[in-house]
């Protein structure tokens, strides 16, 4: 930062702030949960010396305090993928099962939000697709905060509910399916190359809130990539170019997303339909009748307190996840 040409280049240049803001995050937590515990080591050697009993619930307490926040940086140094400490970028879109689907989405939706709110992240609706009976058909969320994308990135995949249909006056029981897709947030300092001729873009009328002008003009975009089939939209601006903007955005999170994951050297490599979530392979289970349980099939991780979860509840699931991740990609290397 103190090179003379350091802010020739403004993006570039945000970008270190950003990562150097970052780093120092992670110092500060890490210095100031080191005093901590060097404080709890000498209140126990005090304890000791002057064979102090009075002592003994302070430092249990301080020590199941201590431990959570050393779980939790833990976690935190699982983040090591390239995007794993940016905004994510999550949709949510309805399945099988009709009307109760379309009402699960919104339940996910509010779960989702709910956990934002849990982790101090900020929430920005992109896209809302209102169903017109209950619940709604798609949505689309930036939810902004250091190592969003990496938390989230677990909830990838397509999400079952077991209730009794509040749609239904004969009582029976239904399951019902939603996919939740979960892509990065790419600054402007990430170039990337898209050939405009493989660009499909409509513009359509927004069909939720936003007053007379939202109603009344084409602002929101649709933006179809043509070799991989991957769909993304935006209709939260007032204008058709910032809307357009945002979706470029959206459309390259979702490109890089697959890149990383189909080990693809460029963009250019991906081909084929990336359109929708493979359903028939729920990622969880969220069971409302005969009993309350969500479990997590890919770690076997459950909780029987369901309105927990739907209150934004997830650190079980996503901390699970995350280790049992990490063993993996340990192994996978070691074999390697």
């Amino acid at each position: 930062m103190s090179a003379p040409d350091f802010w020739s280049d403004a993006e570039k240049a945000q970008g270190k702030l950003k990562l150097q803001k970052a780093l120092k995050n992670k110092i500060d937590k890490f210095q100031a949960l080191f005093n901590q515990i060097e404080d709890l080591e000498l209140l126990c050697e005090m304890a000791i010396a002057e064979n102090d009993d009075s002592m003994e619930g302070e430092v249990e307490q301080t020590f199941i305090e201590l431990s959570a926040l050393c779980e939790k940086m833990t976690l935190e140094t699982l983040l090591t993928g390239e995007f794993d400490a940016n905004n994510a970028i999550l949709s949510i879109h309805a399945g099988s099962g009709g009307t109760d689907a379309m009402d699960w989405a919104e339940m996910l939706l509010r779960m989702y939000k709910r956990y934002a709110d849990k982790k101090n992240y900020t929430v920005k609706v992109l896209d809302l697709q209102n169903d017109t009976v209950a619940g709604i058909k798609s949505a689309t969320l930036l939810i902004e905060g250091l190592n969003a994308y990496g938390f989230l990135k677990s909830e990838k995949g397509v999400h079952r509910i077991v209730r009794i249909s509040p749609f239904d006056a004969s009582g029976k029981r239904h399951t019902s399916f939603t996919s939740v897709d979960v892509m990065p947030e790419i600054d402007d300092t990430y170039e990337i190359d898209i050939n405009p001729v493989d660009l499909k873009v409509d513009t359509y009328r927004a069909s939720g809130a936003g007053g007379q002008h939202v109603n009344t003009t084409d602002s929101a975009v649709r933006i179809t990539h043509l070799p991989t089939g991957v769909v993304v939209q935006c209709q939260n601006e007032r204008s058709q170019t910032a809307n357009k903007a945002t979706a470029m955005k959206m459309l390259m999170g979702k490109l890089i997303e697959l890149k990383e994951r189909e080990n693809k050297e460029r963009i250019e490599d991906l081909a084929g339909d990336y359109s929708q979530i493979t359903w028939g392979s729920q990622i969880r289970s969220y069971v409302f009748h005969p009993y309350n349980m969500v479990k997590d099939h890919r770690t076997g991780a459950e909780m029987g307190n369901i309105q927990a979860v739907m209150d934004g509840d997830l650190d079980l699931f996503i901390d699970t996840y995350l280790k049992g991740h990490s063993i993996g990609s340990q192994i996978n290397g070691e074999e390697a």
